[in-house]
């Protein structure tokens, strides 16, 4: 694709960025049939195509509109267009850069503004979220488990030769605290220890989407310090459960890329950063086989899929172990949670729900097993059956 970007933009990091990606692009078309907005929508405008003129456009100072953005914001970030892009697109680097330089060039309204930016204190203040859910209690998912809170107290004696650092999220401690319980619980049967992050070091994905660049990179920042720090005293590596946190936090060297302060121990902490399904493939899970366990089926969040490259992990991982896993048409699809998504956007994220519920239930599965917190809670907001972290299943 040609660019016509102007020169001072183009001296910049984000210009040369951008026009890299740009140019990468041959406009094939391939990305629309794996779009989900475009999908339903049908406006090319509302497909990945369509939005990387729309953010060329503006870099190259043509006209900027409210409704641009309003295409922008529609997108899921999913990714599932870089999956099947043969150029290699780096479409999700681009549409950060867009969003951003068309909000500039376009401000929100200020009411927007008020509510994108209360939304994103809420969900990364875990203070103030965690005494707004006590008062709205039936917001939770699930209470602990008393049965592994026990079993993991009895074992804080024990030492382990190895040790790792567990992400444990801004909100998932509130609202699912089996999946940090079931996944400290596993890497202690394996011998493996466990250091818990605090709850308020949120990985920054929250305010990374909300238009809080700023907010975001003072929180990688200081959770790149901290880690660091752990890694330093022989944590061997840093685990996340939250394949949203995870993608983020493998985003941090490409986010830190020109700083010069922080560029290289980004990269030491994404070289470090691995989901807890990635770790687990190189451990020995015997212990955990059964002969027959319930009929399940496995939701893949795109940030495992698309984002974090690890399609068929979970699902390789669960077969070998004995469970009886479901097949899923369209696995590749959004379930339309992406973050905030299902709360700025609440009629196609609920229409894109609809369309994956259809799709998880249709041979009727005992549990639906997911990878990230926010797709569990979006889906079981639309459903009966019970939705769970699959790591709860070992």
């Amino acid at each position: 694709m040609q660019t016509h970007i102007p020169v001072d933009l183009l001296k910049t990091p984000t210009g040369k960025t951008a026009d890299q990606i740009l140019r990468s692009c041959v406009h094939c078309g391939f990305c629309l049939s794996a779009c989900p907005t475009y999908g339903i929508l049908g406006d090319e405008l509302d497909s990945p195509r369509g939005r990387i003129y729309l953010i060329k456009n503006a870099l190259e100072g043509k006209q900027v509109t409210a409704n641009s953005l309003v295409h922008l914001d529609r997108c899921l970030t999913c990714r599932s267009c870089e999956t099947t892009c043969p150029s290699g697109v780096e479409y999700g680097h681009l549409l950060d850069i867009g969003r951003e330089f068309i909000e500039e060039k376009s401000p929100r309204p200020l009411p927007q503004r008020l509510f994108r930016w209360t939304l994103r204190k809420t969900l990364t203040t875990p203070k103030l979220f965690n005494f707004l859910i006590a008062l709205w209690p039936f917001a939770k998912h699930s209470k602990a488990d008393l049965k592994l809170e026990q079993l993991l107290e009895a074992a804080k004696a024990e030492t382990h030769p190895k040790q790792v650092l567990l992400v444990s999220g801004c909100v998932q401690p509130t609202l699912a605290p089996n999946i940090n319980l079931a996944t400290r619980n596993v890497l202690h049967r394996l011998g493996i220890g466990v250091i818990e992050t605090p709850q308020e070091q949120c990985c920054g994905a929250v305010d990374h989407h909300l238009s809080g660049m700023e907010d975001a990179l003072a929180k990688v920042k200081r959770n790149i310090d901290a880690w660091l720090a752990e890694l330093d005293h022989g944590a061997e590596a840093i685990i996340s459960n939250a394949s949203g946190c995870g993608v983020m936090i493998k985003d941090y060297a490409h986010l830190l890329k020109d700083d010069k302060v922080y560029a290289e121990k980004a990269k030491r902490v994404v070289e470090h950063t691995m989901d807890i399904s990635e770790y687990l493939l190189n451990q020995d899970l015997s212990i955990f086989k059964r002969q027959l366990g319930d009929k399940i089926v496995f939701q893949s969040p795109c940030t495992l899929q698309h984002g974090q490259k690890l399609s068929g992990v979970v699902e390789k991982t669960l077969i070998d172990l004995g469970f009886r896993l479901g097949t899923v048409q369209d696995s590749h699809l959004c379930c339309g949670s992406a973050g905030t998504y299902s709360i700025t956007q609440k009629k196609l994220s609920h229409e894109l729900r609809d369309n994956k519920l259809n799709n998880l239930l249709q041979d009727e599965p005992d549990v639906i097993v997911t990878a990230n917190i926010g797709c569990l809670m979006h889906l079981q907001n639309g459903t009966n059956t019970p939705v769970k972290h699959w790591i709860e299943l070992l």
